[in-house]
């Protein structure tokens, strides 16, 4: 597993070196046993806000990605709470590989609800990009869709549709079903 430690708006000491990659490479069993021969990746990113001590960890391995993020008032215990929450998704991962693998798979998808997004009032409000991501989309299966944006812990992901190599994206519904988006 490569390991890339690199900061912003701070200085790494070689101690914070060696404590973050220390800590980052408690992972690396786990991932190489996943992981097989692919090549892995994981980068922590070191900054300061204010007074506030923020470290960021992604780690990459086959088509998934494990993100944490800490931010206390001291940047070792930044470190501490973002591999804290790579852990407990790691350990989300593990439970749901071995539920897929023993119990029923998602047979259905439900329908996009109207939510109420496009009322007068929020179609008045100003809207302006405060943010672009670009990333590459790696064909998966809509199951692989939903366990990467549930790792995430995001509400939408949007990825490459193995089946018909469409653009699709995958959510999560208020009722706390998942409902998917693919082109006509």
């Amino acid at each position: 597993m490569k390991i890339v430690v690199k900061s912003k708006n701070l200085e790494i000491t070689p101690a914070l070196r060696a404590y973050a990659e220390k800590k980052i490479t408690k992972f690396e069993k786990f991932i190489t046993a996943a992981n097989g021969d692919y090549e892995s990746l994981a980068e922590m990113m070191m900054r300061t806000e204010r007074e506030v001590h923020i470290a960021e960890l992604t780690i990459e391995f086959r088509g998934l990605v494990l993100r944490g993020e800490g931010r206390t008032d001291d940047m070792y215990n930044s470190i501490d709470e973002a591999v804290d929450k790579i852990e407990r998704q790691w350990n989300k991962f593990k439970t749901r590989i071995h539920r897929k693998l023993q119990g029923p798979k998602i047979s259905e998808i439900a329908p996009p609800v109207d939510d109420g997004l496009r009322s007068p009032e929020n179609l008045e409000r100003e809207f302006r990009v405060v943010k672009i991501k670009r990333f590459d989309y790696k064909p998966m299966s809509v199951e692989e869709a939903i366990m990467q944006m549930e790792l995430l812990g995001h509400d939408f992901f949007v990825f490459t549709n193995a089946d018909d190599d469409e653009i699709n994206v995958v959510y999560k519904r208020r009722d706390g079903n998942y409902g998917l988006i693919e082109p006509e």
